[in-house]
C-alpha cells in the first residue's frame, strides 16, 4: 500500500493547513468566549453563552454547509478551503470555550478575593491570574480538542477540498483497492495524531 504514499503528499499538506487554521481560530475564539462569560460583560456574555450552546447543538458538517453554500446568498463567497477553516474554527471554538471555562472554575476563589482586596481591575485579574493558570489546567481537555480538529478536517472532502480523505476516496474509485488505501489513510492520521498527543502530555508534565 505504500506505493500510493507519494500520491498523498499534497493532500497531507492541505490537511495540516486546515488543521492549523482551524486550531488557531478555535483557540482564539474559545478564549474570547470563555473570558466574556467569566467577566459577565453585559450583552456580550449572553451572546457568547448562546453561541456556544447553539454551535455545540449543530453537527459540524451542517455548519460547513451553511458557510459554503448559504453565505454566498448574502454576498459572502469563500473557497472550499476557507469554508472548512472557518467551519472548524467556529465549531470548535465552542468546545474550546468550555475547556477554558472549566480551567477558570478550577482556580481557587481565594485568589479572586485577594485580587479584589487589592483593587485589581477585572482585566488585570484576567491577564495576571486567570489566563496563566487556566491555560495550564486546561491542557488535557485542550489536547483532546486539538486531535478532534485534526480528524474532523476529513469533512473537507464533502465540498471537494483535496485533503487526504478526499485523496483516498479518489484513489479507491480509480484503483478499487480500498483495503490498502484506507489502511494507509488510517496510518497517516495516526502518524500525525500520536506525536501531538505525546507533545501535549509532555507540556502537561512540565
Amino acid at each position: 500500500m505504500f506505493e500510493y504514499l507519494p500520491l498523498f503528499y499534497a493532500g497531507l499538506w492541505t490537511t495540516l493547513l486546515l488543521w492549523l487554521g482551524g486550531l488557531v481560530l478555535a483557540t482564539l475564539l474559545g478564549v474570547v468566549w470563555a473570558m466574556l462569560i467569566w467577566l459577565k460583560v453585559p450583552v456580550l456574555a449572553q451572546f457568547a453563552s448562546t453561541f456556544v450552546l447553539f454551535v455545540r447543538s449543530v453537527p459540524i458538517l451542517v455548519q460547513i454547509f451553511y458557510i459554503f453554500f448559504l453565505l454566498p446568498d448574502i454576498g459572502i463567497v469563500l473557497t472550499p478551503y476557507w469554508a472548512v477553516v472557518f467551519g472548524l474554527g467556529l465549531a470548535f471554538s465552542a468546545y474550546m470555550a468550555e475547556v477554558f471555562r472549566a480551567g477558570i472554575l478550577a482556580i481557587d476563589r481565594g485568589q479572586f478575593e485577594a485580587a479584589t482586596a487589592m483593587a485589581m481591575p477585572q482585566l488585570l485579574v484576567a491577564r495576571r491570574i486567570v489566563l496563566p493558570q487556566a491555560i495550564k489546567t486546561s491542557l488535557p481537555g485542550y489536547a483532546n480538542v486539538v486531535v478532534m480538529i485534526l480528524k474532523t478536517t476529513s469533512l473537507g472532502s464533502v465540498i471537494a477540498v483535496p485533503e487526504i480523505s478526499r485523496t483516498a476516496y479518489l484513489l479507491v474509485q480509480s484503483t478499487l483497492k480500498s483495503v490498502e488505501i484506507f489502511s494507509l489513510l488510517a496510518l497517516l492520521y495516526i502518524a500525525i495524531s500520536v506525536p501531538l498527543i505525546v507533545l501535549i502530555r509532555r507540556m502537561e508534565r512540565k
